[in-house]
C-alpha cells in the first residue's frame, strides 16, 4: 500500500508542472468566454442605441446647432476657372446655377473670370443652395445677387466711392530694386510695373548696382473706410544708376498717347524689350559654347536666362504668334512675327499661356508662357533668340527701335504736365521734410 502512494507521489511530482498549465488554460478559456459573450451583449445594446430613432434625431440636433445654417464663402478665382465650375465645387445644383449664371449674364457685360478675382458669396448648408452672391465687375463696381422669401434672385448693382491719392517713395538700392521696394511697402503690382518701365532700356542683372537709387511717385484708390482697393498708375519714376537719372512721365492725351515718357518726350516703350523675363539671370550669352548636353563646341544662336520654374515670360513686342508647339530640342516654344523684319522664339517653356496659339496678335507684354525645362535642356531656364531679317543676332547688343516721339502740340501739353509732376514731387517731399 505504502508502496502504492509513494508511486502516486512520484507521478503527481513529476507531472506536477503539467496539471497547472492544463488548469491555466481551461481557466483562461473559460474566462474569455464570458468575456466576449459580456462584450457582444454590451455591442449589440449600443447597436440598439444608435438605431434608435429618437438618439439619431437628438445627436442631429446638438450638431446642427454647433454649426452655422448660413456660410461666407471668398473664392479666388484661378486659372482655368468658371463660375459653373466654382460653383459646382460647392456641390450647388445645375438648376440653380444656370439661374444665377443668366442673371449675371444680363447685367455684366463680361462673363470671363479673370485669375485673383475675388467672389464672395453666402451658402445654407442646410441645402446648398445661394443666399447671396457678390459678382466684381471693376474696382468700384460690383453686381448683388439676393435671394428673397419666394426663392428668386433679386438683382442689383452697388457702386463704392473711392478717392485717389499720390504716394511718394525713394530708396536706395543694397541688393536688389525688388527688396528695396519692398522694404518701403510698396505694393508687388507697382515693383512689377515699374520693373515693365525699364525693362527696355535696363538689364536689373548687369545695370544696377549696389547705393543706386529710386524714386516713384504713384497712385492708390481708397475707399471710406481708407482700406486701400486698389494700386493705379506710375505718375513718375526715376531709376539713378551711377548718378545718371533715368526719369519716366506718365501722360494721358486723352488716350490717344497714353503712356510713359522720358524727358525728351520720346516713348519708354520700344518695339522689342530687352528682356521678356522678369528676375532673371543671364547664364549663356550668344557665340560659341560647349553645349551642355552634347558635349561639343557649338554656336549658340539665342541667351538664356536661368529663372524659376513657372516664372511668366512676355511677348518682347506687338506681332502675331507663327508658332505654338513642340521644338525638338526647344520643348515647348513659341516664334512671334512682329514685323517685316523682327521675329522672336522663346523656347524650353513648361506651358502656354492662356489663348496662346498659331495666329493669334498678342500685345507688347502680354504672358506668351511659362519658364520650364522641356527639350534638351539642363534646368529651367529661357532661351530667347532674335531674328532680324532672316538671320539670328545677338539680342543683347541689338540697338533696339525707338518707340513713338512727342512733336507739336502733344510735346508741349506734355511739358505742360512733365512741370507739374516735377512741383507736385517737390511738394510732397517738402511736406515730407
Amino acid at each position: 500500500m505504502k508502496t502504492t502512494y509513494r508511486k502516486i507521489e512520484l507521478s503527481v511530482a513529476k507531472y506536477g508542472e503539467y496539471i497547472f498549465l492544463l488548469l491555466l488554460i481551461l481557466i483562461s478559456i473559460f474566462s474569455t468566454t464570458l468575456y466576449n459573450n459580456s462584450k457582444e451583449k454590451i455591442v449589440n445594446e449600443y447597436q440598439n442605441l444608435f438605431e434608435n430613432i429618437y438618439f439619431k434625431r437628438s445627436v442631429k440636433k446638438i450638431f446642427s446647432s454647433t454649426q452655422p445654417r448660413f456660410l461666407g464663402i471668398r473664392h479666388i478665382v484661378k486659372s482655368g476657372e468658371s463660375l459653373n465650375s466654382i460653383l459646382s465645387n460647392y456641390q450647388i445644383s445645375d438648376g440653380e446655377i444656370k439661374i444665377v449664371v443668366e442673371k449675371l449674364r444680363k447685367k455684366a457685360k463680361s462673363k470671363v473670370l479673370f485669375v485673383d478675382m475675388k467672389i464672395d458669396f453666402v451658402l445654407d448648408t442646410e441645402n446648398n443652395s445661394i443666399v447671396e452672391l457678390i459678382y466684381p465687375v471693376s474696382r468700384t463696381k460690383k453686381i448683388v445677387l439676393t435671394k428673397n422669401k419666394g426663392k428668386s434672385f433679386e438683382i442689383k448693382e452697388t457702386i463704392t466711392k473711392l478717392t485717389k491719392k499720390l504716394f511718394y517713395k525713394e530708396g536706395i538700392i543694397k541688393s536688389s530694386l525688388y527688396k528695396a521696394a519692398k522694404d518701403l511697402n510698396i505694393e508687388d503690382s507697382i515693383i512689377v510695373e515699374l520693373a515693365n518701365l525699364y525693362g527696355f532700356q535696363i538689364d536689373f542683372q548687369r545695370d544696377i548696382y549696389k547705393e543706386d537709387s529710386f524714386e516713384i511717385l504713384y497712385e492708390k484708390f481708397i475707399n471710406k473706410e481708407e482700406k486701400i482697393i486698389e494700386s493705379g498708375n506710375i505718375i513718375y519714376a526715376n531709376l539713378i544708376l551711377r548718378g545718371q537719372k533715368n526719369a519716366l512721365y506718365y501722360f494721358d492725351d486723352e488716350g490717344k498717347s497714353r503712356g510713359h515718357y522720358d524727358v525728351n518726350g520720346a516713348s519708354v516703350k520700344k518695339a522689342l524689350m530687352k528682356t521678356p523675363i522678369n528676375g532673371a539671370r543671364l547664364s549663356s550669352s550668344f557665340g560659341m559654347r560647349k553645349h551642355p548636353i552634347l558635349g561639343y563646341n557649338k554656336m549658340h544662336k539665342g541667351t538664356d536666362f536661368a529663372a524659376a520654374h513657372g516664372t511668366p515670360v512676355m511677348a518682347s513686342g506687338d506681332g502675331i504668334i507663327i508658332k505654338a508647339r513642340w521644338c525638338g530640342g526647344g520643348g515647348n516654344c513659341v516664334k512671334i512675327k512682329h514685323n517685316s523684319t523682327y521675329q522672336t522664339v522663346y523656347a524650353h517653356l513648361s506651358k502656354f499661356g492662356r489663348g496662346i496659339k498659331k495666329g493669334v496678335r498678342v500685345k507688347q507684354g502680354r504672358i506668351i508662357g511659362y519658364v520650364g525645362s522641356t527639350g534638351m535642356s539642363t534646368g529651367p531656364h529661357l532661351h530667347y533668340e532674335v531674328i532680324k531679317n532672316g538671320k539670328k543676332i545677338n539680342s543683347q547688343k541689338l540697338k533696339l527701335p525707338s518707340g513713338k516721339i512727342l512733336k507739336g502740340e502733344e510735346r508741349k501739353r506734355f511739358e505742360v504736365q512733365r512741370i507739374k509732376v516735377d512741383v507736385l514731387k517737390s511738394e510732397i517731399i517738402s511736406s515730407i521734410n
